[in-house]
């Protein structure tokens, strides 16, 4: 698994014209993009959550656990794509929906029983993502 992490001061995902997840601008807190990969399991995805949510890069190297900053999660396929050749990436290295949908549940679940707030993009959709990076600050995150 790989996740992409902004430090956002404003979040919000829309399907279809409709917000169905998002942060709002009055308060600190993370954007996780997720991708997955075939050799994924929920193991690691419980460890990239708590790596998440115990990460220092909130205001004053404070976490999302110190201050119960939101986290919207989005999947992203894209983050395994692989440019090294042509003009046109390869999407190999990404797992297919079937193995990275549950996946990237049982990452949100994990956040969820660390006790964060989580919102969601919809796995598989054509999604709008609206951000303000603040910072800016941007990590990614792997195991």
């Amino acid at each position: 698994m790989r996740v992409l992490v902004q430090r956002v001061s404003s979040a919000a995902v829309s399907v279809d014209g409709q917000v169905v997840g998002a942060i709002r601008p009055d308060r600190q807190g993370l954007l996780a993009f997720v991708g997955v990969t075939h050799t994924d399991n929920p193991d690691k995805a419980r460890r990239l959550a708590e790596k998440l949510w115990n990460l220092r890069i909130l205001a004053d190297e404070k976490s999302a656990a110190d201050v119960r900053a939101p986290i919207l999660v989005v999947s992203q396929f894209t983050l395994y794509a692989d440019t090294a050749k042509g003009r046109r990436p390869s999407w190999n290295a990404a797992a297919p929906g079937a193995v990275a949908e549950p996946l990237v549940a049982a990452f949100v679940e994990a956040l969820r029983g660390l006790g964060a707030r989580v919102e969601t993009g919809v796995f598989g959709a054509h999604m709008d993502v609206e951000l303000v990076n603040d910072g800016p600050v941007t990590v990614i995150l792997e195991l």
